[in-house]
């Protein structure tokens, strides 16, 4: 496995509150994680093969964000592959030079797992993995924040005012040019803020706009053109957590002023982790700066936004890998038998008892018939729409 030896590039002190931990700062920062009650619960739930005092002598003898992740997570998703996963699979990293660093952009499907899940396939193709965007509403706990920081996480800020917003994002964006420019480091950030519920993936064009600000002295492309973009498209055979995002979806159809409270995020990471997906695929795809390159110069900012989001969009619905739980579903939201030779009459029937089953797992609210085939039709959009976009994508 490859050993990185470089000397580390430490941030300038205005990024000093939302950048990894340094590994001068590793050690020292361990021993005051592995103090806390709650690590002993996450190691059991996510190693219960590997006595807690084992993990504690491992942690202690670690000194660094990459042996962090090739030792422990790296163990981790070997076990959840084991456990929770029929493969984990990737197409395309050839198109992705190991010498350089990118920022990849993908669909968002699992709190936890998009970035977890890229850094294990970067890592096993013998490449550094990425620094990880995480919005602090997740960081609901102190140790949290420790924890995903010895990680290569970097902090999102969320939730502020208007004007601490727009600090915030010049920080952020600040920070993730020096990352590519000045540490030479590949970062990963969702292509928008929060899970697309629906799976019908869109980049926010807030997020472009964001990630401009880190050079406002050059234009919008040529902004952009620094961070090296290079789409990813992520593909669920099953989501642990559609039954969840349903909910979401129902709770918000009856309350449009419900929101979603800390335990509810926390249950999402704890199902999204543990529970069955099948196959996982990550599609790399090439860095976009040559499609950049065609956007006329003089093209009305907004327009280019535009213009920008929807090179990122094709790129991943275009990648999407497609699976019978997608055909199925296509067929029964719209009624018709367009993909029936992708599927057999029992892998329909068991597909759609999965989705009555997932609905079973709702249990703190009361569920009518109503709910249910609202739900159940929620789900169906959930898994037809990587196909419906892809379909579009392949014209």
């Amino acid at each position: 496995m490859k050993t990185m030896t470089d000397k580390e590039i430490i941030p300038p002190i205005e990024y000093a509150d939302i950048c990894p931990i340094a590994d001068k700062d590793f050690h020292n920062e361990i021993s005051i994680l592995i103090e806390n009650p709650s690590l002993r619960k996450i190691g059991t739930m996510l190693m219960p093969e590997f006595p807690f005092s084992k993990l504690k002598k491992t942690l202690l003898g670690l000194n660094s964000k990459h042996e962090f992740q090739s030792v422990v997570m790296c163990k981790i998703i070997d076990g959840l592959l084991e456990k929770t996963h029929t493969a984990l699979s990737s197409s395309g990293l050839e198109a992705i030079d190991k010498e350089t660093p990118y920022t990849y952009v993908t669909n968002h499907r699992d709190i936890v797992l998009d970035s977890a899940h890229l850094c294990y396939l970067l890592i096993g193709d013998d490449r550094e993995a990425c620094e990880i965007a995480i919005g602090n509403n997740l960081l609901v706990y102190d140790w949290i924040e420790r924890l995903v920081r010895l990680n290569r996480s970097f902090i999102v800020k969320r939730n502020l005012g208007r004007i601490q917003t727009l600090t915030a994002a010049i920080q952020l964006s600040g920070y993730m040019h020096f990352t590519l420019t000045q540490k030479k480091k590949s970062i990963w950030i969702a292509q928008r803020e929060g899970r697309c519920k629906d799976s019908n993936d869109r980049t926010q064009e807030s997020l472009i706009k964001m990630l401009t600000y880190g050079n406002r002295d050059k234009s919008i492309v040529e902004s952009l053109k620094e961070l090296n973009i290079a789409p990813i498209a992520i593909s669920y055979e099953y989501d642990p957590n559609d039954y969840l995002k349903a909910k979401e979806f129902l709770m918000k159809s009856k309350n449009p002023n419900w929101k979603k409270s800390q335990d509810d995020d926390l249950l999402s990471m704890q199902v999204g982790i543990m529970g069955h997906k099948g196959e996982v695929h990550y599609a790399f795809t090439p860095c976009i700066n040559d499609e950049l390159d065609k956007i006329p110069a003089d093209l009305d900012k907004m327009l280019t936004v535009h213009r920008i989001c929807n090179i990122i969009d094709h790129a991943i619905h275009e990648n999407y890998k497609i699976f019978k739980t997608n055909y199925i579903a296509h067929d029964i939201l719209f009624e018709n038998n367009d993909f029936a030779d992708k599927y057999t009459a029992e892998e329909k029937e068991a597909f759609t008892k999965y989705l009555s089953s997932q609905m079973d797992k709702v249990t703190d609210i009361k569920l009518s018939e109503f709910d249910r085939f609202y739900m159940f039709n929620k789900m169906l959009q959930m898994y037809s729409n990587p196909l419906t976009n892809k379909l579009e994508a392949i014209g």
